[in-house]
């Protein structure tokens, strides 16, 4: 379907993210939603017979069709998929089924991509990156393409504009679900329930089922206990944090943590 944006490349795309998302908070919604459908309007000739109740119409019309999280806004990749031309759609190869389900698969992938393990991805680090992720749809690109969309990416991603991205910045790219423990109460329950939600939330970071938490397991518990008292947190934070974690939870020091040590330290039981 054609939208108006003619010959749309990823730089020209940026211009148009950046001008709508007002707030720079990774979102076009609200008033900012409304613009952007106005805008569209216009750019489908219709400048002359918008009122409101047509760009609501047309907002309840394409967000039904191109709102994935049916959040009522639009993240970038949402957006992508609605005026990017498919030859040029690069946010295409972070399109899933589903969001990424766990902090433990979004941690093998930090792990992977911060090389020099800085705590942060760099340009170059993102770079590869990229690669990886056409080379898996099996998609040849340029290098000069490849140069292109690296560019966008930092220019839409690093948001404090210091030529590299952190924890948070990688997290919006791949569309992370909401953190798995804010589901759970444990103060609020008694001690059968605690018990019970504990064998959940072990399960859940125990994705090898060894009964052991280890490497991108531990990372991932940690990156998720961390943000339930603040939201944004950098790569080294977390790494001295899940040293710290080790430091009193690895009972027996095998740079693993068991499901008895972790409950422990959970206070879900007595020590010995």
């Amino acid at each position: 379907m054609d939208f108006g944006f003619d010959n749309l490349d990823a730089a020209a795309f940026l211009q148009i993210w950046q001008h709508f998302d007002a707030d720079d908070n990774g979102y076009i919604e609200g008033k900012e939603l409304d613009d952007f459908f106005r805008h569209l309007m216009t750019k489908l000739g219709l400048g002359e017979k918008i009122t409101e109740e047509k760009v609501q119409q047309l907002k309840t019309r394409f967000m039904s069709a191109y709102d994935d999280s049916a959040d009522g806004r639009l993240q970038i990749q949402e957006l992508a998929n609605m005026i990017l031309p498919e030859d040029e759609n690069f946010l295409l190869i972070f399109r899933r089924e589903a969001l990424l389900d766990s902090s433990v698969e979004f941690m093998k992938i930090w792990r992977k991509y911060d090389a020099d393990s800085s705590g942060y991805i760099s340009a170059l680090e993102l770079k590869g990156f990229l690669q990886d992720l056409f080379h898996q749809h099996k998609k040849d690109l340029p290098s000069n393409k490849l140069e292109e969309y690296t560019d966008t990416m930092m220019n839409i991603f690093d948001k404090n504009k210091d030529g590299r991205l952190d924890l948070n910045d990688l997290a919006r790219i791949l569309a992370l679900r909401e953190n798995f423990l804010l589901q759970f109460n444990m103060d609020a329950k008694s001690q059968i329930e605690r018990k019970q939600d504990f064998e959940k939330i072990f399960a859940h970071y125990d994705v090898s089922q060894t009964g052991a938490l280890e490497g991108p397991e531990v990372d991932g518990f940690v990156k998720d206990m961390m943000e339930l008292v603040r939201p944004n947190i950098s790569g080294i934070e977390l790494d001295q944090f899940r040293d710290m974690l080790l430091h009193h939870c690895d009972i027996n020091r095998d740079g693993k943590i068991q499901k008895n040590e972790l409950a422990l330290c959970l206070g879900m039981k007595s020590r010995p």
